[in-house]
């Protein structure tokens, strides 16, 4: 299983890879949606960790566009400064999980095995 974090901050990347490492997960992570979309390569079992609040497009934006990138993931979407237009906004995109940092580890676990279960 792959599990790719896009988040402007370097700590979240950090610490998200060592959690989800610890649990025998490959991580690759991103500072950015354009790193992101330039270094992705589609593998099967993979989910998107993507921060709502980036530089120059919010995860939202991106993922409303996102279709004409090709980008084809279950998307957990996380902020820290959410609100019910946002989560709303999630929902109608079709997000598995909204979650709001800090992230209790427990709730990212199972949001990732949701994420993961329904791709081939």
């Amino acid at each position: 299983m792959t599990v790719i974090v896009v988040d402007d901050d370097e700590a979240v990347r950090d610490s998200l890879k060592v959690l989800l490492e610890s649990y025998g997960m490959h991580v690759e992570d991103y500072p950015s949606t354009d790193a992101f979309v330039r270094g992705h390569r589609p593998l099967p079992h993979q989910c998107l960790i993507l921060d709502q609040h980036l530089p120059g497009t919010t995860g939202l934006d991106f993922l409303s566009s996102a279709q004409a990138v090709n980008i084809n993931l279950p998307v957990i979407l996380v902020t820290g400064r959410g609100d019910s237009v946002i989560r709303s906004r999630a929902e109608d995109l079709g997000v598995v999980a909204y979650l709001e940092k800090p992230i209790d580890d427990t709730v990212l676990l199972a949001a990732i095995t949701q994420a993961v279960k329904g791709t081939p």
